[in-house]
């Protein structure tokens, strides 16, 4: 079980979010003037003092389980986007009769809300595909041919998306 500090907060994702700001200030400053060092600190100093007393980090808001997997995750996602695309574009070649437009519900299994919307933004930004309604764990999905939805029941991605959480 995950140790909670007297305010409530994980100390992992409270440093987690500190680094993912300062990272974040200091990519798009670049500035290594002491004066604007110390100018960007205060100002993520504040907003993780706001952040903390309007509870507000927590797994859910700042997900650092995600993390590790997440690279790897991208990468094979990139690759189904580029076959998805090659699929869309060799189906309108092929005119009307290739397209087989379904809509069907289909179960996730899903641990958590964030990978449930991981998972729903995964199918959407697949061409061919597009999440239409998450409701508790039934996603609505049309697919613009059938074999798009025969690859979501398969699995694969769904399994992906839950492997982020280990």
């Amino acid at each position: 079980m995950t140790q909670k500090n007297k305010s409530g907060v994980v100390p992992s994702h409270r440093l987690s979010l500190l680094l993912t700001l300062a990272l974040f200030w200091w990519i798009n400053s670049n500035y290594t003037n002491p004066l604007l060092l110390s100018l960007g600190t205060g100002s993520i100093m504040l907003v993780l003092y706001v952040a903390q007393k309007m509870d507000v980090i927590d797994q859910e808001t700042h997900p650092i389980r995600l993390n590790a997997n997440m690279p790897g995750y991208t990468i094979w996602l990139v690759k189904e986007v580029i076959l998805s695309n090659i699929s869309v574009v060799k189906h309108i070649w092929l005119g009307n009769s290739s397209i087989s437009s379904t809509l069907t519900t289909i179960d996730t299994r899903q641990c958590s809300d964030i990978n449930k919307v991981i998972y729903a933004n995964s199918i959407t930004l697949t061409p061919g595909t597009v999440a239409i309604d998450l409701i508790d764990d039934k996603l609505t999905v049309h697919a613009l041919h059938k074999d798009g939805i025969d690859a979501l029941k398969a699995g694969e991605m769904d399994r992906r998306v839950r492997e982020l959480e280990d």
